[in-house]
């Protein structure tokens, strides 16, 4: 069969899609000289033209020099959230304003920031490049959450993942990493634990390449580490088998690892980690990444999970069409996804409810955006068992 589809790659200078650890590695490296974290009260924060301008923050004096806070920063969809949230006006309402009438934009977030001028938020956002002699450059608002938010970055984050993925002593290699707005992900798998999925595979082709998985049967144990730096989700570790017909990649979101981003309230002011607290809490996150790499690059728990599923993979369907549009109202797949999953169903060849499911794994391959193609694939297990029972 010709290859119909591609997955998608893509790397710029902010963000990624299936890109190699070496460019999630720069890209991260890039960005920490310009973040600026800040709990600023609510008197300190304006709207003006849609941006968020700060004012009257304290510039504070590190190693690094003099970090001035003061200026003028631009919301990405993650703050415009944020901002939502905190302050309680609907979404939509928001995104209507941003894009038909910025004025009332500005009016609608400034009076609600003047009901409580002394509350806290913090303000996390990238500073502006500038030019020598020029004014200052505008910043990136890249999220506004709670004063006691904890920061744990991606980049730290990453280094004592892969930290603990060394001291588990077992052989993987990272196989793909995205990165957005809302989150980081880091795909390891490890070739070494791989299992037999004969049953599961029998029939099935690659809507890449046709190859069979009669021929190429094997499932590789793996997981999937995930962060989000802007309030999008905790530090979590997810199991994920990964087929090898077709690089398919299954999360069993059910047995997920996660550490949640709650400290206690921090003072005014740009925030910085103290040496003692980002060690304890890098050594926690690196012991338990091994704990979780430990257990879910096991023979034994791949082999228990491909059995769970089996059972319910094998169910055929009568009316493949009609399950396929069943399971997507019933898990809100979009029309757009939906008809991808069909397309991707047919060139699969399993007239099963397993097919139904690598069809949603193989459709999350294609998505250029990373955090869609992240939630597509965390459907595919509640996909089967919908398929199975419909029918």
């Amino acid at each position: 069969m010709a290859q119909n589809t591609e997955r998608a790659t893509n790397v710029t200078a902010d963000g990624a899609r299936n890109a190699e650890i070496a460019d999630l590695v720069r890209i991260l490296e890039g960005q920490q000289h310009r973040k600026l974290d800040v709990i600023a009260p609510a008197a300190a924060l304006r709207f003006r033209q849609g941006n968020v301008h700060v004012e009257g923050v304290e510039s504070q004096i590190t190693e690094d020099g003099v970090t001035n806070v003061d200026g003028i920063y631009r919301p990405t969809a993650v703050a415009d959230e944020g901002v939502a949230d905190k302050l309680r006006i609907p979404l939509a309402y928001l995104r209507r304003m941003r894009t038909d009438n910025v004025a009332l934009l500005d009016e609608n977030v400034n009076a609600w920031l003047r009901q409580e001028p002394e509350r806290k938020f913090m303000l996390r956002a990238f500073r502006g490049e500038n030019a020598p002699g020029s004014a200052p450059a505008e910043g990136v608002a890249r999220a506004l959450l709670s004063d006691s938010y904890k920061l744990m970055d991606n980049f730290d984050m990453l280094l004592a993942a892969l930290d603990g993925v060394q001291q588990s002593g077992h052989p993987a290699r990272v196989t793909g990493c995205d990165l957005t707005d809302r989150r980081m992900y880091v795909r390891v798998e490890s070739e070494a634990v791989a299992v037999q999925a004969r049953a599961l595979l029998r029939g099935y082709r690659s809507p890449f390449d046709g190859r069979s998985g009669d021929e190429l049967p094997l499932i590789s144990a793996g997981f999937v580490i995930t962060n989000s730096e802007v309030g999008s989700g905790a530090y979590t570790i997810t199991p994920r088998a990964v087929f090898q017909v077709c690089t398919n990649g299954l999360t069993m979101a059910k047995d997920v690892m996660r550490a949640v981003h709650l400290g206690g309230k921090q003072e005014e002011g740009v925030v910085s980690w103290s040496g003692q607290t980002q060690r304890k809490t890098l050594e926690l996150i690196t012991a338990k990444t091994a704990d979780a790499v430990r257990t879910f690059l096991s023979r034994d728990y791949v082999e228990a999970k491909v059995s769970e599923i089996e059972a319910a993979a094998g169910v055929p369907l009568a009316e493949p069409t009609k399950t396929i549009e069943h399971v997507s109202k019933a898990l809100s797949i979009g029309t757009e996804a939906k008809d991808r999953i069909l397309a991707h169903f047919v060139q699969g060849g399993q007239m099963t409810a397993g097919g139904v499911m690598q069809a949603i794994t193989s459709t999350a391959q294609t998505l250029t955006d990373a955090d869609q193609a992240a939630a597509l694939e965390a459907l595919a297990v509640p996909a089967l068992t919908a398929a199975a029972a419909h029918a």
